[in-house]
């Protein structure tokens, strides 16, 4: 992993990939650069969330049947409010969000993109102080320009994605995102207030030695999943195994380290839930985009994750996703 030294900003790194394609309309980018906004934002609140009256639940339940966290209304309400009064969304869905919420101003309905958003992951880890993140996912419409997006727009697969990326409220905040170009990282320099290019062209390596699975669900896995998990535990000359279990709870966190380290996240069905609990449209297809970018694979267990064709906004997926030569040997045991 190369370190860069020269601070070249996010605005900079956007305008240099413009020069880059004369053709492109910069549409892309600042939609990017909203995106960079909001999360500077929520940075904010996250830093002082010990401080003021922010922390823990809002007394509601979102969609998906979870505890709403205070933090977790703020940050759906900065990422919808900073998209809708850009100039490059047509609207968003949210995993917070019952539908999708199009945008019909004269300017949005003009826009390209959609974006996809789970405005802050890993929120039940907020009251102690654990890394947390957004997610993010953009896709070109389906309908034609002019008119208000509907459903179809958002309910693509992930192999239609444009962009997809992620931030970090962590030791330092960062944001990652990837196009088919490459996958590249910005940490945040509160000194100047910008995001500044500090891992350029992200590769994840093709082996790694860490497996992230919550082992609390092992008996609740396929017995493949559980054959796997036995493997990676045990000593392998090849592999120089065992393999390292690191498991945050926080899946922005995880599959970040994992990313830059080399390994590989599982988040199986269980016999409880056989669909998984992550959600397809929020979090499988973006990191599936950005790991696969970066040269990684990602699966439900079945086939792609960027190839199942989604059916709901909420849908649920089993999810495995890491390096590439962890991914084909969990892919012997599931197949």
């Amino acid at each position: 992993m190369n370190v860069n030294r020269r601070v070249q900003t996010l605005d900079e790194f956007t305008i240099q990939q413009l020069r880059d394609f004369p053709q492109a309309t910069g549409e892309l980018s600042h939609l990017l650069r909203n995106i960079g906004l909001a999360g500077k934002r929520v940075h904010v609140e996250v830093n002082k969330a010990g401080l003021v009256d922010i922390l823990g639940d809002a007394g509601t339940i979102n969609v998906q049947g979870e505890e709403v966290k205070k933090l977790d209304v703020y940050a759906n309400d900065q990422f919808t409010r900073v998209l809708q009064h850009g100039i490059a969304c047509a609207g968003i869905a949210s995993e917070e969000l019952d539908d999708f919420v199009p945008f019909d101003d004269a300017k949005s309905v003009k826009s390209k993109y959609v974006c996809l958003f789970d405005p802050l992951d890993g929120s039940s880890n907020i009251d102690v102080n654990v890394s947390i993140g957004t997610i993010f996912s953009i896709y070109r419409r389906v309908t034609p320009i002019g008119t208000v997006v509907t459903k179809e727009d958002f309910l693509q697969p992930g192999n239609q994605q444009v962009a997809a990326g992620y931030i970090v409220y962590g030791s330092s905040t960062m944001l990652v995102y990837a196009t088919r170009r490459g996958v590249n990282g910005f940490t945040l320099d509160p000194s100047i207030g910008e995001w500044t290019l500090s891992h350029p062209d992200i590769k994840c390596p093709e082996q790694g030695k860490i497996y992230s699975v919550n082992h609390g669900n092992f008996f609740q896995y396929d017995k493949a999943v559980q054959d796997y998990i036995a493997t990676c535990q045990k000593k392998d000359k090849e592999t120089g195994g065992p393999y390292t279990q690191r498991y945050i709870g926080s899946m922005v966190s995880d599959v970040h380290r994992n990313l830059i380290k080399g390994g590989i996240f599982m988040y199986p069905g269980t016999t409880d839930k056989p669909k998984g609990k992550l959600r397809l449209l929020y979090e499988c297809n973006p990191f599936a985009f950005i790991v696969t970018v970066a040269g990684g694979k990602a699966t439900n267990g079945k086939i792609r994750i960027l190839d199942v064709e989604p059916t709901e906004l909420h849908q649920r997926s089993p999810f495995f996703v890491g390096s590439k030569l962890m991914m084909e040997e969990l892919e012997t045991y599931l197949n």
